[in-house]
């Protein structure tokens, strides 16, 4: 099948999935057109039926801000008169399912009948969704996809309470390829980060407020005190300074390591004991997967979509947003010896590998060829 992916190409969860499975659906045969801004940040063109179209927005003054939308939607119409497209799946309801919509449009006038897949991550329900000015255009260009899905049961309902949705919500969770995550222990190279006998406690995330990340400092800056540790913090975003600045308060500055974005995570996860994920907000809660994957306990909190994953006292503990002693009292009992650690590590690893994307991939190759068979009904 010729597929077109509309994602944001950057270091966050959605543009992370949505590249990855297109990866992933190029090795199964299909024909797979990127169609974004700039170059997702994980693609790699060489595989022959991977392709990049970038979108160019031209600088025109009458604009305030320049209409991405707009040459978005027109990149698409071109994209796919010129190369075939069967199928349009687009990461993100605003702007890229609005856009979508226009593209469908357009291309009917012209009798070319091409189905779109939605899928929604997060931040364009719970944030977008509830804001009034872009509520009625999330909630209509839901409605006008053939075929929607979400990242979690969580967000579905989420999403089912927001809005006035009359199309079936398929719950398809984001997934990871465990072939990627093959380092042993042996090779992590862990004395680069910590001596022998010091813990290993990570974040990542994109520092927004919503991550929580100087309770991830407050956590850590507790732990210390009882169990020699480290604390990586991977990531950029506006509420790092705050991070930095709470760490230096706290006396910290030789046991934090800042060391921003990274195409490299699970090289760093991979010698992590504990990742700490202290959000208010998870649709879903793909880097504590990724950490999962690595062997690595999560330390979290039960919101959103995360208790879908991080089953709490298994592949490690869930906490209230905001408990940060909770989370500290977790995070304990779990260093409290080499043996328990190691429990919870193993227990984190196998819970993950349900998540892998020979176990996902099916599932939206289905939604696909849902969606292929009512563009055969109106052609």
């Amino acid at each position: 099948m010729k597929i077109a992916i509309v994602c944001y190409p950057t270091f966050g969860g959605s543009g992370v999935v949505a590249t990855e499975l297109g990866i992933a659906l190029a090795r199964r045969g299909h024909e797979i057109h990127f169609v974004t801004y700039s170059q997702p940040v994980r693609l790699e063109l060489l595989n022959p039926n991977i392709h990049f179209h970038e979108v160019h927005v031209p600088e025109y003054p009458l604009f305030h801000y320049q209409p991405y939308e707009l040459a978005l939607s027109s990149k698409l119409v071109e994209t796919i008169k010129s190369y075939g497209i069967e199928l349009l799946h687009v990461h993100y309801a605003i702007p890229h399912a609005y856009a979508g919509y226009m593209t469908k449009k357009m291309l009917e006038e012209e009798g070319i009948y091409v189905p779109m897949v939605t899928t929604l991550h997060g931040t364009d329900i719970t944030l977008l969704g509830n804001h009034p000015f872009y509520k009625p255009a999330v909630q209509f260009s839901i409605n006008q996809s053939d075929v929607v899905t979400s990242v979690s049961e969580s967000l579905k309902q989420d999403t089912l309470e927001i809005f006035d949705i009359k199309k079936d919500i398929h719950v398809i969770p984001n997934f990871i390829d465990k072939t990627k995550y093959n380092r042993t222990p042996e090779n992590c190279h862990r004395s680069l980060m910590a001596s022998p006998e010091e813990r290993i406690l990570t974040h990542v995330s994109n520092f927004r407020k919503v991550k929580r990340v100087q309770d991830v400092v407050k956590v850590f800056s507790e732990v210390q005190k009882q169990v020699p540790a480290k604390l990586i913090m991977v990531g950029e975003g506006p509420e790092k300074e705050g991070a930095e600045i709470l760490a230096e308060k706290l006396g910290l500055e030789d046991k934090v390591l800042f060391l921003g974005n990274s195409n490299e995570v699970e090289h760093i996860l991979c010698f992590s004991d504990i990742f700490l994920l202290p959000s208010e907000k998870e649709s879903f809660g793909l880097a504590a997967l990724e950490a999962m994957i690595t062997r690595t306990a999560v330390i979290s909190t039960n919101a959103g979509g995360i208790p879908e994953l991080n089953k709490d006292g298994v592949s490690g503990y869930l906490s209230d947003v905001g408990d940060v002693d909770d989370m500290v009292r977790n995070t304990l009992k779990i260093l409290k010896d080499d043996q328990t650690l190691q429990a919870f590590k193993n227990r984190a690893y196998d819970l993950a590998c349900n998540f892998d994307i020979h176990n996902i991939l099916p599932m939206y190759e289905e939604v696909y060829e849902m969606a292929y068979k009512s563009r055969l009904k109106k052609a």
